[in-house]
């Protein structure tokens, strides 16, 4: 059984996330304190209390998840559960770095911080929405066409066969989504997210964001990651530090990191965090291929997937 540890990104957050195992676990809630103390307020308090709207505010998101799927993996190092390789969907490749041993948490919780604010202030009116039961060579063709004439549309989430997330400006969705209706597509959703992220409406973000992540300090890999932008393994800091940077403008190729990893002979995957989005992807992707497909995020889910995790090893 070769095991894979997958992190959440924006989208999976809820207001309470994470509170039992804070409560029963020490080494969460350390976790927890270095994020207060790095961030300078009360992360635990804003994680359990919200209220959603502050929790769904980019700015706070994505370091209250990467604080979730931190504390969680450590909580699970002590259970004996460990991942032979990492992945994580956008913001939770912070999330797989940290559990390689390539970024401090401490250091990558500001970062993630910065990153929100960054990606919230490059957002202006643009927009992202899922087109579902249209394949990869349609979307991409759609968004090409809707392009030559002037529009920014582009495919920004490869998620799962017959899912692809767009992004772009609010008339270039709009059109995007009409006419994927008239080609077919079984459903459009616009996102309930507040910028058009992975696109190249966000390269002033990364810009920015750059100018912070070239002072961190980047260690070298102590378990494989694979990287949204290459959908392929990072072979040094150096390349986890470049990645991280494009990946603020890049697609996130989810689907093609799940079908590499599974070549790879990785069969049974872990969700460490708040939700099954993930798993749902996954699933649709692999099929019955699976070994195992875990989730953990509270009491129940992590004893759960311990006990099973342990049976099978």
């Amino acid at each position: 059984m070769k095991v894979a540890f997958v992190f959440p990104g924006q989208g999976s957050q809820y207001v309470g996330m994470c509170k039992e195992i804070y409560d029963n676990f020490k080494e969460a809630k350390e976790v927890f304190d270095r994020a207060s103390d790095a961030l300078g307020y009360d992360v635990a308090k804003v994680c359990f209390e919200g209220p959603a709207d502050v929790i769904n505010q980019t700015i706070n998101t994505q370091s209250l998840l990467l604080t979730v799927s931190t504390a969680i993996q450590e909580v699970l190092k002590t259970k004996g559960i460990w991942a032979c390789a990492a992945l994580g969907h956008s913001l939770g490749e912070y999330s797989a770095l940290v559990y390689a041993g390539v970024l401090d948490f401490g250091e990558a919780v500001k970062l993630v911080q910065l990153r929100g604010k960054y990606m919230q202030e490059a957002a202006g009116d643009g927009k992202m929405a899922a087109i579902l039961g249209m394949d990869r060579e349609a979307v991409d063709e759609l968004c090409k066409q809707l392009s030559s004439d002037g529009h920014i549309v582009e495919p920004v989430n490869y998620n799962c066969p017959g899912q692809i997330v767009i992004a772009g400006t609010k008339d270039g969705i709009e059109l995007a989504l009409d006419k994927a209706k008239s080609l077919g597509a079984k459903k459009c959703v616009v996102l309930k997210v507040s910028g058009p992220f992975h696109s190249s409406l966000m390269k002033s973000a990364a810009q920015k964001l750059s100018e912070h992540i070239k002072n961190v300090k980047f260690k070298e890999l102590n378990v494989p990651v694979i990287s949204n932008v290459s959908a392929d393994y990072i072979s040094s800091p150096d390349e986890a530090r470049d990645m991280l940077i494009k990946q603020v403008y890049s697609p996130v190729r989810w689907q093609e990191s799940i079908e590499r990893i599974f070549n790879d002979g990785f069969d049974t995957f872990v969700e460490v965090g708040p939700n099954k989005v993930l798993s749902g992807l996954i699933k649709r992707t692999l099929g019955k291929g699976i070994k195992l497909l875990l989730n953990v995020e509270d009491i129940k889910s992590m004893n759960d997937s311990v006990k099973l995790l342990l049976r099978k090893s």
